[in-house]
Order: C-alpha cells, then sequence, then structure tokens
C-alpha cells in the first residue's frame, strides 16, 4: 500500500537523504513515531531545531512520544489523511502558496486537477478529519510559505484500504510547493532503489518454476480455510515452512489461522529462535540462528548505507541459519542450484560484485558502503521516476495494480475503508509498541517489562459515556472475535479511536486472544496488502 501510493506519484522507491533534514527549516512527520522506531532520524530532527530553529510537525491519530514533542500535531481520524492533503493543497492553490513553474516543467499538474482540489475545501476536510478548519489552514500556510520543508513519511497512516490513496496524496505536497528543489526540502518514505542490488542468483530467479504459485501472507486464514480465490485456483496447503515471521500473532484475522494451523492435515515446520505462538502449534521446531551467529548483508529503508555483517559467535547446538537451512533442505528434496552449496559469505560478495559493488573484504573493511544519491537525483532535479519525468497527480493506477477500477484518478479521499455502524462506531489502531519489533521482541522478558500489560487507549469522554474507569478490564470486539484487555484513560487520540499498542502475544491477553483476532484480511487497493489501523470495533466494560 505504501509503496503504490508512492510509485504512483515519485515514480521511484527512494527520496531525500534523511541526514539533509538538519537543513531543514520545518519538519513534517506523517504517520510515522520516530522517537520509538527511527531513533537516528530523531537525532537529526532534535539538531536541525538546535541550529536553524526548525518547527516540527507530527500527523498521527494519537499523540505518540513524537507528537509529544512536537510544535503542531495534527490529530486527526484514522484513514482521513488523504482528506487533510487535499485540503492542504486547495489552501496552497488558493493562497499563491504553489510554485507554479515548478509544477509546469516537472509535473503533469493540470487545469483538470486545480478544478478537483478547489471543491477540497478546509471545511470538508475537518468534517472528514475531526481537526478544525483553522488547524487546517494554519498547517497549510506554514507548510507553503517554509521552501526548506523536509516530509518524512511513514507506513503507519497507509496501513487502510486506503492508504495507496492517502500516501499519493501526500506525496503531492512537495510537488504543489516545489520544495523537492531545496537542500533540507522535500520528502522521504524508503530508500530501497539506491542500493542497485542484483539478485537474480541469490533469489534462483535463473530456475524459477513459472507455475508456482505465489500466495499472499496476508490471507493467511483463507488460505488455510481453503478459499478458491486466496488459493488462486491451486489446490489446497497441506504443508508449510515458517521462516522469519510469526503468522498466529500478527497476520490479520488470527483466529482463522490458528483454526487453519491446527488442521489435522497440515503438517507446520517452524524455523526459529523463541517457541513463539506460531511455534507452539508446530509440527516440527527447527532452532534458527540469530544475527550474530551469521554472515548476512543489510540495507535499510531509512538511511543510505549497505552493511555486511559477520558472526561473531558459533552456532549453539543444532541451529542453522536460514541458508544453510533452506540449503539442506533443497539437497533432501533433490533440488540442484549453486547458491546452495555456497557459503553465506560467499554468496554475498556474489551479490556485491555481480552488482558492481565491493567485494565483501573490501566492504568490511570500509565498515559500509554509503549508497546516497547525489542532489539532483535524491531531489528528482533530473525528473521522476516515470518515462515522461514528471510527477504524477493523475496516476496510471492500472500500472501499479490489478484492482486499480476504484482508485481516484486525483489525489483525493478514498472511500473504500471499513465502515463504523453504531454497533461498532470505533476506530482501532494497533500501533507498535515501545519495546516490541512486530512480535520479535516479546520474548525478553525486559521488553515485557516495559510494556507491562495490553491496554486499550480511550478518550475520557469516551470512557465516561460508556462506563469505563482507568485500569479497568473491558471487551474490545466486533463480527470477528472479542477480546478484553485493562483500559487507560488518554486525552491524545480523537473520542471515536481506540488505540492498542501491540504486537503483544496472544497468551498476554486475558483469554489467550490477541489484537489481530479483529483485524479483517480483506486487501487494499489497487494491489492487495493488509489494512492493519483499518478496523471498526464496539467498546464495553466488562461487566
Amino acid at each position: 500500500l505504501s509503496d503504490a501510493g508512492w510509485q504512483a506519484g515519485v515514480g521511484a522507491k527512494h527520496g531525500v537523504d534523511a541526514r539533509e533534514v538538519m537543513d531543514a527549516e520545518l519538519i513534517v512527520v506523517w504517520g510515522g513515531n520516530p522517537v520509538h522506531t527511527q531513533i537516528n532520524f530523531m537525532h537529526w530532527v532534535q539538531k536541525a531545531r538546535r541550529q536553524t530553529g526548525a518547527k516540527l510537525v507530527v500527523v498521527d491519530p494519537y499523540r505518540t512520544a513524537t507528537a509529544e514533542k512536537a510544535d503542531v500535531h495534527l490529530m486527526l481520524r484514522p484513514g482521513t489523511d488523504g482528506a487533510l492533503a487535499c485540503a492542504v493543497m486547495h489552501v496552497l492553490l488558493q493562497e499563491e502558496l504553489a510554485d507554479r513553474d515548478y509544477l509546469t516543467r516537472l509535473t503533469d499538474f493540470s487545469p483538470a486537477v486545480e478544478r478537483h482540489l478547489e471543491s477540497r475545501t478546509p471545511e470538508w476536510a475537518a468534517r472528514i478529519t475531526g481537526l478544525s478548519t483553522e488547524q487546517i489552514v494554519s498547517f497549510a500556510r506554514l507548510y507553503g510559505s517554509t521552501r526548506r520543508s523536509f516530509m518524512r513519511i511513514g507506513y503507519g497512516f497507509t496501513r487502510q484500504r486506503n492508504g495507496a490513496a492517502a500516501m499519493h496524496a501526500v506525496s503531492c505536497l512537495p510537488a504543489i510547493t516545489g520544495a523537492w528543489q531545496e537542500k533540507g526540502g522535500g520528502a522521504l518514505y524508503g530508500h530501497s532503489a539506491i542500493y542497485g542490488l542484483e539478485r537474480s542468483f541469490l533469489n534462483g530467479l535463473d530456475r524459477a518454476v513459472p507455475s508456482a504459485r505465489q500466495l499472499d501472507m496476508s490471507a493467511l486464514g483463507a488460505i488455510l480455510a481453503g478459499d478458491p480465490g486466496a488459493l488462486r485456483g491451486g489446490p489446497p496447503v497441506t504443508a508449510m515452512l515458517v521462516q522469519n515471521t510469526n503468522p498466529a500473532v500478527v497476520a490479520p484475522e488470527s483466529l482463522v489461522i490458528r483454526k487453519g494451523l491446527l488442521r489435522e492435515d497440515l503438517f507446520l515446520c517452524v524455523h526459529e529462535q523463541f517457541m513463539t505462538d506460531t511455534a507452539r502449534l508446530a509440527d516440527v521446531v527447527l532452532p534458527a540462528t540469530m544475527f550474530t551467529e551469521h554472515d548476512d548483508l543489510y540495507q535499510a529503508s531509512g538511511h543510505t548505507f549497505l552493511q555486511v555483517a559477520t558472526a561473531v559467535l558459533a552456532p549453539p547446538g543444532e541451529c542453522r541459519s536460514n541458508h544453510d537451512f533452506i540449503g539442506q533442505l533443497a539437497g533432501r528434496l533433490g533440488v540442484a542450484h549453486p547458491a546452495f552449496a555456497m557459503s553465506a559469505r560467499a554468496l554475498i560478495d556474489q551479490v556485491l560484485t555481480a552488482s558492481g559493488k565491493p567485494g565483501v573484504e573490501d566492504v568490511l573493511r570500509r565498515g559500509w558502503l554509503d549508497c546516497a544519491l547525489p542532489f539532483e537525483k535524491a531531489h528528482f532535479l533530473d525528473g521522476f521516476g516515470h518515462p515522461d519525468g514528471r510527477f504524477r497527480f493523475a496516476p496510471d493506477w492500472s500500472a501499479i495494480g490489478p484492482n486499480h477500477a476504484v482508485m481516484p484518478s486525483m489525489p483525493d479521499q478514498q472511500n473504500v475503508n471499513e465502515e463504523t455502524s453504531a454497533e461498532t462506531p470505533f476506530r482501532l489502531v494497533p500501533a507498535p509498541a515501545r519495546h516490541f519489533l512486530n512480535s520479535t521482541f516479546t520474548e525478553t522478558a525486559k521488553s515485557m517489562a516495559g510494556e507491562r500489560r495490553p491496554t486499550v487507549l480511550v478518550h475520557p469522554d469516551t470512557a465516561e459515556k460508556l462506563g469505563v474507569v482507568d485500569g479497568s478490564l473491558v471487551r474490545l470486539g466486533n463480527r470477528r472475535g472479542m477480546i478484553r484487555l485493562h483500559a487507560r484513560l488518554f486525552d491524545g487520540v480523537q473520542p471515536t479511536t481506540l488505540v492498542v499498542e501491540s504486537q503483544w502475544p496472544n497468551a498476554s491477553f486475558v483469554d489467550g486472544i490477541g489484537i489481530n483476532a479483529l483485524v479483517g484480511a480483506a486487501p487494499g487497493f489497487p494491489n492487495g496488502g493488509a489494512a492493519y489501523h483499518d478496523t471498526a470495533v464496539w467498546l464495553a466494560p466488562d461487566t
């Protein structure tokens, strides 16, 4: 969803070097919480605030640790980011804060787009977002009057079924103002395109089997339940190998997934470091190495460094790395490929040299490879990633995903999200917890102690209406299921928004049922993807 929305406008998965934020005069963090998730970026933000007096604006449905540090927090309703972005563009155009020359030279901006945005007024967006008209106008004027405005765009707000459309609308803002032209201006979503790694040999694409199905993990519940569409017309899944993930906790519709993983006719092998929820349901659990026990190649999204890491400890007992395990399994199955016989270090070297980069030894001597793009390319001064070199306000969604018919033809608020109702009047955001990384650190006592217990954040006005007391046990549910957890009264959300900082093991909840039991698996548009923050629920005291 994030990728689709960014590609729709920008056309290339890269942006401004995050270190340039130190030259910015305005920093906008939209849909992210870098105080918890990108500590290096926050270090640079704080440096900019000291050096240039930069203001920090955070756009997020609740008062995160990053929002607490902001000069301005725009606490909108979940799933309404497209409306806010369009209203900001409306003000920029109406008040002559748009860079018309830039729009003509490097975008497809047209009279039709401008006419479309004329109706996307701050009053219109206020009704949708829950923000005031004054908040929207004030932010638009601040953004439009600050040339060196750096926008750090996160993933959080795109975890909706309208996430791609929202990302596209937000990505339009620096194109309207021409902020891309300035040092310390523009935007960053991700950098995966800057590394230029040739992975064909690594991924075995020279031996790929055309008939092999690729199934969507976010639809794992439907896959295990035998849904023909989810199975892509193929036979049922009767054997699974799980590595590097914990679907019993992290995938949508976890009750359906648990039932599927417990099928008598399913053989489940989990290659893991800990006895996760998924491992506990397995027929066979095989021990995996930690990152200090194997060689690996690391690229990032928020910074520009490519790194090689070598093992500092021998694998204990029978632990195997992913590479060694897959190679041995391939041998048992009679599947041949030269990569299986290579050491991880040799394979990393092959990838680097095939990509025209220094080999393993050279990278280790240097410490890393900084793959940052030149200023002109990072800022798209030589053109955006589309064939015509122009940013697209009117994207070709058909080139991005199969379910493109419902996509808006111009930046807009797309109304395809799970609807609230009298029965389920609240929107649920299962945001990342401070001490967890998905479910990775939920196996460590320190991380668990830091989070204490699963909690739902409830606005005091909502709590009073429902008879919910701070610290009390409550029920949270919808048609998919019901969970019990404790409430914390918190005025850093809108009254119709509930936040559960996750991903806790299922056993940490009162009834052993985790938060993703409530999250649906219906895909986002136009190219699928899980919509974790797009869930309607009810809330009640546990009486």
